[in-house]
């Protein structure tokens, strides 16, 4: 997928990992695992984030959008990316891993596999639906080239090696490239999960070294044109596999914290860095200013920040906002509210709601480009759009309820891992 970044357009995307670990194969026939690690308890928290990143992906990726400057990436290193990939590795962790502990490593080999596969299906249709719509949307904008900006002009110079290209995921244009990024992150996560629900710790570590071999080595999968993925499984491994160490943490009993928050280090720390990250983020708003602010050392030491390759000041902001807004909402009692219902909602059906959320940003472009990127008009499509995708989540639940009252005549039937994780 593709995010707006600062003032212009970048291409973004999300999730998963490559890591390669060699494993003890009695796990398969003895699989002896912690049957605490996972319980049944949801965190709404979790469904309502992922489906607040979705509606700031969507609005991110139509340009000129004026509800696109109140999104994550205009307060911070970070953006909606890193919160897609950090709980995409929470929810399939979570998942998966009641999987591995009820039916043992072979049966969640197999559904985790099974879920990729549907997961590059759906890529291979959405990309199909996704140049459709912008040839459609192209041929009645004239102020603009929506297929130069989309990146499918290889479509049309070389159709053929185009085809092979998606089906190898190397043709990725805008808006595609988080499915890709899940389909490894997700394929590869047989061979950490039974580790990291006994030794967590272990693939964490392997994970940061790998992570470091990204700028030593210059570690990524090929791209069309001699180019390289735009969001590098080998780096954002790490920002998955924390989500999922996450999971596997918050599934196990702890003291709680009796001091408050502002006698915490580590909360105040993690406080003090997204308050200046977001500071420094405002100031790139004026040049001159953040300049004149800015130790040319620190500029220095911070800059470039990539995203393709997860620059570690991007990771350290996005945990850090992450365990703040963790230890300032511990409860989820918020989640109540029908407002943050339809986020909820949204999250629950995360696959679904991203993949009409890719489909209506060029329409959505193609309304405000007939405007003359009117601002009402701006206005009007990125709340239509949003309320579209809460719609389809509502729908979606519904569908879901139907079913459930259905098979209540068949007590027999377990739920399946699609039950627990939608993307």
């Amino acid at each position: 997928m593709q995010l707006l970044a600062n003032q212009s357009t970048l291409r973004a995307a999300d999730e998963r990992h490559v890591i390669f670990v060699v494993f003890d194969y009695s796990f398969v026939q003895h699989p002896v695992y912690e049957p605490a690690v996972m319980t049944l308890a949801r965190d709404h928290r979790i469904d309502f984030f992922r489906g607040l990143a979705l509606i700031f992906i969507f609005w991110d990726h139509v340009p000129h959008n004026p509800l696109g400057q109140i999104t994550l990436r205009n307060f911070g290193f970070s953006d909606a990316a890193e919160v897609f990939v950090f709980l995409a590795g929470y929810a399939a962790v979570l998942a998966y891993g009641k999987v591995l502990a009820r039916e043992g490593f072979l049966i969640a080999c197999v559904k985790i596999l099974r879920r990729a596969w549907v997961l590059y299906v759906v890529h291979i249709f959405l990309l199909a639906m996704l140049m459709g719509i912008v040839f459609f949307a192209n041929s009645h904008v004239e102020t603009r080239d929506l297929v130069e900006e989309m990146g499918m002009h290889h479509f049309i110079s070389d159709p053929q090696q185009a085809l092979i290209d998606e089906l190898l995921l190397r043709f990725k244009p805008n808006l595609m490239d988080p499915l890709p990024l899940y389909i490894v992150l997700l394929a590869g996560l047989p061979l950490v999960l039974p580790i990291l629900v006994r030794k967590t710790w272990v693939v964490v570590a392997m994970s940061v070294a790998l992570y470091l071999m990204v700028p030593l080595a210059g570690w990524n999968l090929a791209a069309i044109k001699d180019g390289v993925w735009y969001f590098n499984p080998v780096a954002w491994q790490l920002l998955f596999v924390l989500g999922g160490a996450a999971a596997i943490h918050s599934q196990r009993p702890r003291l709680p914290e009796s001091r408050p928050l502002i006698r915490q280090p580590l909360f105040m720390t993690a406080a003090v860095y997204v308050v200046v990250a977001g500071v420094l983020t405002v100031l790139w708003r004026w040049p001159q200013i953040h300049d004149a602010l800015v130790p040319p050392g620190l500029s220095n030491l911070i800059y470039p920040i990539s995203k393709t390759n997860l620059s570690p000041v991007r990771l350290l902001h996005f945990l850090a906002l992450a365990y703040v807004t963790a230890k300032l909402l511990p409860d989820t009692g918020w989640t109540q509210n029908w407002l943050a219902q339809q986020s909820c909602r949204m999250g629950r059906f995360s696959l679904e709601i991203f993949c009409l959320g890719v489909l209506l940003a060029p329409l959505a472009d193609m309304l405000n480009a007939l405007t003359d990127d009117a601002f009402a008009m701006q206005i009007f499509t990125a709340l239509v759009g949003a309320g579209l995708m809460a719609l389809l989540g509502a729908w979606l639940e519904f569908n879901k309820r139907l079913n459930q009252t259905s098979k209540r005549s068949q007590p027999s039937a377990a739920p399946t891992e699609t039950d627990r994780i939608s993307l």
